[in-house]
C-alpha cells in the first residue's frame, strides 16, 4: 500500500505482523513498520529498502509509485538488514539506477551482498554534500553511531523533510493506532540508548534546519507538534529524567524480597509519591523495565544474595542499564541474605562507572524475612525518596 506524504514524496514501506522479536530480543506485540519513500522529481530517488521478507511487496509498491518511470537513485541511509536487505533486488530490478551512500555504506554493501555495483553506478557522498533531483535538493548529514557507523540522514530543502533513518522511530506497524511516546521510548532506549552523545550531536545539526516533516525508517511520519518529539529525544539522549517518580525493580525467590518491595511501594503511595512503578524482573518485559528505569529519576533495586552474587535477572537488568550509559539518577538498595547479605555491595559495584549517581543514605538489609528493623529501614527509605 502506498500513500502520499507531500505532493512529490510517496510512502512505499511495509507492515510486518509476523515478527515476534525485533532484533531477536524486543517483543513487538503490534508488529513493525519498515519505511521506504520515493521522491518524484526530474530525477527520482528511492529512500532505503525494507526487510528481506517483504522484497516482493516493496518492489510492487515502488513500481506503483513510479507510475511507469524509472528511478535514478537509491539512497541507502542505513545498512542494518531491516532496511538494506533489498539493495540487491533493487539493483537487479533497476540496473541503471545509481546507489547513493558514503564510503562506509559501500564497504558494508560488499560485506552483506554478493553483488558488484559498477563504479559508475556508485555515488559516494561526503558529509554535508548535496544531490539535486531538480526541484528537490537532498543534503546528506552523517550521523555515525546513531546507531551504526555508516548512518546518515537526508534533508530535502523543498518540502522541509528530514529523512531521519532510525532516529524518531518506534516499535509497531502503521496499521495499528497506539501512543507514540511509549513505544518510541522503549525503541530509543533499547536500541539507541548507548549513543546519547551522538544523538545530541545530530540534534544540534538538525536544529539548524527548517524541518516540517520527519520521515523515519520505523514508525509513523511525524508532521504535527514536532517540538514534542524533538524535546523527548533531547531528554532521552542527555540522560535526563523524563518524569517524576520512583521505579522499584526486584527479584524474589520465596517472596520475602517481593514483600519488601511491595511495602516500599505502599509507603511511597501513603506519602503521596507522584508515581511508583513496581517491577518483578523475572516476569516483566525486560525492555520495558529498562525503559522505566530511564524514564524516572529515582530507582530502587531489591534482590537476594545468590551464589555470593546477585540474582541473575537483577544482574541482567543492571547490565542493560550500564551498557546504555545509565546516569544522573538517585539509586537505593534493598538486599536480602540469610547468612551473608552482600547484594547491595555487588549492585553498587556494578554501577560504579555510571556517572552522577546519588545513592540513598539508607540501605535496607533483610535477614531472610522482614522484621521490625528492616521495616523501619524501608519507612526511612520511603522518606528519603520523597
Amino acid at each position: 500500500m502506498i500513500s502520499s506524504i507531500t505532493k512529490d514524496i510517496i510512502y512505499v514501506g511495509v507492515n510486518d505482523h509476523d515478527v515476534d522479536l525485533f532484533e531477536g530480543q524486543y517483543i513487538v506485540p503490534n508488529g513493525m513498520a519498515y519505511n521506504s519513500y520515493v521522491i518524484m522529481d526530474e530525477r527520482i530517488a528511492v529512500m532505503d529498502t525494507v526487510d528481506a521478507h517483504f522484497g516482493e511487496e516493496w518492489l510492487s509498491n515502488v513500481k506503483e509509485a513510479l507510475n511507469g518511470r524509472e528511478p535514478d537513485y537509491l539512497v541507502v541511509q542505513h545498512m542494518e538488514p531491516d532496511h538494506s536487505a533489498n539493495v540487491a533486488n533493487f539493483v537487479a530490478a533497476y540496473p541503471n539506477a545509481k546507489i547513493v551512500g558514503n564510503a562506509k555504506t559501500f564497504a558494508m554493501i560488499a560485506d552483506f551482498f554478493d553483488i558488484t555495483i559498477p563504479e559508475e553506478n556508485k555515488v559516494a557522498v561526503a558529509n554535508g554534500e548535496s544531490l539535486s533531483l531538480g526541484a528537490h535538493q537532498l543534503t546528506f548529514v552523517f550521523a555515525p553511531m546513531v546507531h551504526w557507523p555508516e548512518v546518515m540522514v537526508t534533508y530535502d530543502a523543498k518540502d522541509k523533510v528530514l529523512f531521519s533513518a532510525d532516529g524518531f522511530g518506534k516499535f509497531g506497524a502503521l496499521d495499528v493506532e497506539e501512543e507514540w511516546d511509549c513505544e518510541a521510548r522503549r525503541y530509543y532506549i533499547g536500541i539507541v540508548g548507548k549513543y546519547g552523545a551522538q544523538v545530541q550531536a545530530l540534534l544540534k545539526k538538525a536544529a539548524a534546519l527548517d524541518i516540517a516533516i520527519i520521515c523515519p525508517l520505523h514508525g509513523p511520519v511525524l508532521k504535527d507538534n514536532l517540538a514534542h518529539y524533538i524535546n523527548l529525544y533531547d531528554i532521552w539522549s542527555s540522560y535526563r529524567a523524563e518524569s517524576e517518580g520512583v521505579m522499584i525493580a526486584y527479584t524474589s525467590v520465596y517472596g520475602h524480597t517481593k514483600a519488601a518491595a511491595e511495602l516500599l511501594n505502599d509507603k511511597l503511595n501513603e506519602l503521596g509519591c507522584k508515581k511508583v512503578v513496581l517491577c518483578d524482573l523475572a516476569r516483566c518485559d525486560m525492555a520495558e523495565a529498562v525503559e522505566d528505569a530511564f524514564r524516572y529519576g529515582k530507582l530502587v533495586l531489591a534482590t537476594t544474595t545468590y551464589n555470593a552474587d546477585i540474582f541473575p535477572f537483577m544482574r541482567t537488568f543492571i547490565e542493560h542499564l550500564t551498557e546504555r550509559n545509565y546516569q544522573n539518577r538517585t539509586v537505593g538498595f534493598i538486599e536480602n541474605g540469610a547468612w551473608a547479605p552482600m547484594a547491595a555491595k555487588v549492585m553498587r559495584a556494578m554501577l560504579e562507572k555510571s556517572k552522577d549517581i546519588t545513592y540513598l543514605p539508607t540501605t535496607v538489609t533483610i535477614k531472610s524475612a522482614l522484621k521490625s528493623a528492616s521495616i523501619a529501614q524501608i519507612e526511612q527509605m520511603a522518606k528519603e525518596l520523597m
